[in-house]
């Protein structure tokens, strides 16, 4: 194929990990004597990092803005509560290992890029048996996280492609701002935490199931090539 990298997101792309995130985000919160989120809550919350995360939830909860000591000392919380638990109810969607199996004894370079904390990030990957298949990851510990186009270069740049070479896959509008930032092709899934209609996202090509990844790809290819003189 043309595009021979494909980079993912991971919450709400690769896993659902939404259960996880909720009963860690939920232990800070009673602590501080506040409400639990639903996990519903927790889903429109996830994808800007863990400072976004936890912001949100004590907003979500009333009462006075946090400090920015408070906030510290909440996310420090958050972090140890998360990587507890970080595969505990979490669980990959439907079809994505059986795919990057497939993607990647197909030749494809792989690499995920997610906002998500490196070590939570490694240790689902581990967890449940994806690891093989991913060449690169950049989680959001870098110096730049997604929408910034310098967190998605960075993963390509580990890949050895460039722009040209790459598919985008994920699930909210970060990703299609990262991916039009180098003029990456994007695909969206329906089945993640898009705060709006994946379909009003703006991306090249929307999926409904994961092993529709290959067909979505062949698409963007074709498009492609129509484009050519």
């Amino acid at each position: 194929m043309n595009r021979p990298a494909i980079v993912f997101d991971l919450d709400g792309t690769l896993i659902d990990s939404a259960p996880d995130i909720a009963a860690a985000i939920n232990a800070v919160l009673g602590e501080s004597g506040r409400r639990n989120l639903s996990l519903t809550e927790v889903r429109q919350m996830v994808g800007d990092g863990t400072q976004a995360l936890v912001s949100r939830a004590f907003a979500a909860v009333g009462g006075a803005p946090l400090a920015e000591s408070e906030l510290s000392r909440h996310i420090g919380k958050y972090r140890i509560a998360y990587e507890e638990r970080a595969t505990r109810d979490t669980v990959p969607y439907p079809g994505v290992v059986e795919t990057l199996r497939s993607l990647y004894q197909a030749g494809f370079r792989l690499g995920v890029c997610t906002n998500k904390p490196d070590r939570p990030a490694r240790a689902i990957i581990e967890a449940f048996g994806m690891a093989p298949y991913i060449g690169a990851l950049v989680g959001g510990d870098a110096p730049a996280r997604k929408p910034d186009a310098r967190h998605l270069r960075g993963t390509l740049d580990l890949l050895g492609a460039g722009p040209q070479e790459a598919v985008m896959v994920g699930d909210g509008i970060n990703d299609v701002m990262v991916a039009r930032a180098l003029s990456v092709p994007v695909v969206i899934v329906t089945f993640g935490y898009s705060k709006t209609s994946p379909g009003s996202l703006g991306a090249d090509a929307i999926i409904d199931r994961f092993d529709q990844l290959f067909e979505a790809l062949k698409a963007l290819d074709n498009g492609a090539d129509r484009r050519e003189p």
